[in-house]
């Protein structure tokens, strides 16, 4: 089967989309990625055919129309026999495209797109593609999600069911690795609103023997990177920007403790399950997390990590101390039987198959 996969990114670290596209074409399909090229975009080379488009808005709504409207007419040029539309703002093209063609439509929600911080007190904005939502999430041949709590809150909402699909990385053996020192707190994913980075930035004030590395970039990064700089305890504070994958999976082991923070800004963020999760576990790595439902369940189940409440300054550093501290008196026999049984759970060769299934039932609809 041909299949158009959609993105709205410029596809170089988006690894659920590239896994994605992988298990498909391992599958025996014909896979095209279509995204987006920026001005600073790295080079690709993927087993499959990618197709970045160059458009003149970067951002917002001019942005999305613009991105839609050449979506469209590029899958009309493709013909696939089915599009994959990942999350909500490729939904519309993706859609509209399909029925013409008459190929059956799959979509990926990597999130709650409606409830994202970045729609925080723009009601009209958030309106829009809550209708495009509840008027085209129905009519989808087959969907799935990154968690359960997502699941459950379109079934509720839509009475759609999709699979869950999580957003974990290949499985790999957790290795033993001597963390960096002085001892390293990791953030590593989008630098955006509602991620903690801030908090992090002021808790170091408290940390004098520890070092924050924020790895990725954003719509925050700038912003966050300036509010550092104004701090005495800048030195001690590294944004180390875009990595590609393998620079991550080289970084990620030398931190002493994972950040996974996020502010309650929204369904999207209070009901996810981060990717970084699953790789600070494939790492070996102990997270200092929010104490969110789907990021509860993991770090409980496995003992993988400690739990707070949005917490600040001293309270927050002394987040951190505990965190370590119960951490390094656990026997190393222990640490690593943990990170042992939560690897073999959340790793991409569980989740593909589920995936895969959904295609092919799909496929099976389409032969009858």
């Amino acid at each position: 089967m041909r299949i158009a996969v959609a993105v709205t990114n410029d596809l170089v670290t988006d690894q659920r989309v590239a896994r994605s596209c992988s298990a498909l074409c391992e599958a025996g399909h014909s896979v095209t990625l279509i995204g987006r090229l920026l001005p600073e975009s790295q080079s690709l080379s993927r087993p499959y055919r990618i197709i970045r488009m160059r458009l003149i808005f970067r951002k917002k709504m001019w942005f999305y129309a613009e991105y839609n409207f050449r979506l469209f007419f590029k899958l009309l040029r493709l013909n696939p026999d089915m599009v994959y539309a990942n999350d909500t703002d490729t939904l519309l093209a993706s859609y509209c495209a399909s029925r013409v063609l008459h190929c059956p439509l799959f979509f990926d929600a990597h999130e709650m797109f409606p409830e994202v911080p970045e729609l925080v007190g723009r009601p009209w904005v958030k309106h829009f593609w809550e209708r495009i939502e509840s008027c085209l999430i129905p009519r989808v041949d087959a969907a799935v999600t990154v968690c359960q709590s997502i699941a459950d809150s379109y079934r509720q909402r839509m009475g759609v069911n999709m699979s869950v699909v999580r957003n974990v990385p290949p499985f790999r053996p957790v290795q033993d690795v001597l963390p960096d020192s002085p001892p390293m707190l990791l953030y590593q994913g989008s630098v955006n609103l509602g991620r903690g980075i801030d908090w992090m930035i002021d808790a170091m004030e408290f940390l004098p023997d520890f070092r924050l590395v924020i790895a990725g970039i954003g719509d925050e990064f700038d912003l966050m990177r300036r509010y550092a700089d104004d701090k005495p305890w800048s030195h001690r504070i590294e944004f180390l920007g875009r990595l590609t994958p393998e620079q991550l999976r080289n970084l990620t082991p030398k931190a002493t403790l994972g950040l996974c923070l996020l502010d309650n800004l929204g369904l999207n963020y209070y009901y996810s399950l981060p990717n970084r999760i699953g790789d600070f576990i494939a790492a070996g790595v102990p997270l200092l997390a929010t104490d969110f439902p789907e990021i509860r369940r993991v770090i409980a189940a496995y003992g993988i990590g400690t739990l707070v409440s949005c917490q600040r300054g001293p309270a927050l550093a002394q987040a951190v101390r505990q965190a370590v501290t119960s951490w390094n008196n656990l026997p190393q026999s222990e640490r690593r039987e943990r990170f042992r049984l939560a690897a073999n759970d959340l790793c991409w060769e569980n989740d593909k198959n589920t995936l895969l299934a959904a295609v092919s039932k799909i496929i099976d609809k389409e032969k009858r």
